[in-house]
């Protein structure tokens, strides 16, 4: 059975058909070969390698080494593996130096119709020039090929194309010195920028450890003076405490003051103002009751002496020359006036006697008829 890439090639038998070909060709899987009548050969498919390394002239007649690699193999058709098993079977190891050979002659023809700048500038060109030309010839010999690259081109020392590089370069080293200069500025001013920020972190760094070293020396302190600002707190307290006791004893002592002081003499004021009160209610009826008393003596006295009043003024009545009108209702009229006129006589007496003695009682002078 044949490799993936070989192509196995069995010849012995007689093959039919006027193109038949000499042998028959295997490639994918496996086929029996008979022993004596057969015999089996393999023919490689796989990539294959030839170096190009050439002489040539330009149309400006300049000499030029050239290097190329070609890149090809046996063409994967039937057709292909029997051109190439037809030269190559007996000696596979000639592949690539035919298609060195077939290559140098296509590089020196068209290198020969290029100029050095566009072989330089064009190289790509150069080589897909140079596969198309080998193709007819590369399929008669049923290889296919898959690449061609130019590794090198040199001008043997001449200085050719160094002298054409030299305005480039030219322009490249000015271009790489403006680019250097470029790049020392922005290296000097990154080194600046880097010598400020770092300046500028010490200075950070160094007020960040003076705060540092400020707030331990403050709790430093503030630790130090822990224990007196503990014990002036605990006096205070101690102070507060006592201050609180004696406040509460005086309120206490206040307390047994105010009963034993001057809750009894309270009492005591209010016992003599009720005596007092008392007293002056007993004078005030006292007195009330000697006036009283007063006046019923005054009463008395009145009414003892009334009858000798109204026996004065009867006696006044006795002589007069009185006519009564009306018949009864006159004399009653008369009676009324004269006992009317004894009640004035006797509240006289007693507003008389309130104020001083009275000594003389006014005759009643009866009214004479119209």
């Amino acid at each position: 059975m044949p490799a993936p890439n070989e192509a196995l090639l069995i010849s012995g038998r007689r093959q039919r058909g006027a193109d038949a070909l000499p042998f028959k060709i295997v490639t994918g899987h496996g086929v029996f070969v008979m022993p004596v009548f057969s015999k089996a050969t393999r023919l490689t498919l796989a990539m294959q390698e030839a170096e190009v390394i050439e002489d040539c002239y330009t149309k400006q007649g300049l000499t030029l080494a050239v290097q190329a690699v070609i890149a090809f193999k046996v063409g994967d058709d039937h057709e292909s593996i029997a051109a190439a098993a037809r030269r190559f079977q007996g000696n596979q190891g000639q592949m690539p130096t035919l298609v060195g050979r077939i290559f140098s002659g296509h590089l020196r023809s068209i290198i020969g119709s290029m100029t050095v700048e566009s072989i330089i500038r064009e190289q790509q060109t150069l080589a897909d020039a140079i596969v198309d030309a080998s193709k007819t010839e590369m399929a008669r010999i049923g290889l296919a090929v898959d690449s061609l690259q130019i590794s090198s081109i040199d001008d043997k020392g001449v200085g050719y194309i160094k002298a054409l590089a030299a305005p480039h370069q030219a322009r490249v080293n000015q271009e790489a010195k403006v680019a250097q200069a470029a790049a020392d500025r922005e290296s000097a001013m990154s080194e600046q920028e880097s010598i400020r920020h770092q300046a500028e972190y010490a200075r950070q760094t160094a007020i960040a450890r003076a705060q540092y070293q400020a707030e331990i020396d403050q709790a430093q302190q503030t630790a130090s003076q822990a224990g007196p600002l503990a014990a002036a707190r605990a006096a205070q307290e101690v102070l507060a405490e006592q201050a609180l006791v004696a406040q509460k004893n005086a309120e206490l002592r206040q307390a047994q003051l105010i009963a034993e002081v001057i809750r009894p003499a309270e009492a005591e004021a209010e016992r003599i103002r009720a005596l007092a009160r008392a007293e002056a209610d007993a004078t005030k009826l006292s007195a009330e009751a000697a006036a009283a008393q007063g006046r019923i003596a005054l009463d008395q006295a009145i009414i003892d002496r009334l009858p000798e009043m109204l026996r004065a003024a009867a006696e006044g009545l006795r002589g007069a020359n009185v006519t009564v009108l009306d018949g009864a209702e006159g004399l009653n009229s008369v009676v009324a006036s004269l006992a009317a006129q004894g009640m004035t006589m006797l509240e006289t007496l007693r507003s008389g006697i309130r104020t001083e003695p009275a000594t003389t009682v006014a005759p009643i002078t009866p009214k004479s008829a119209a």
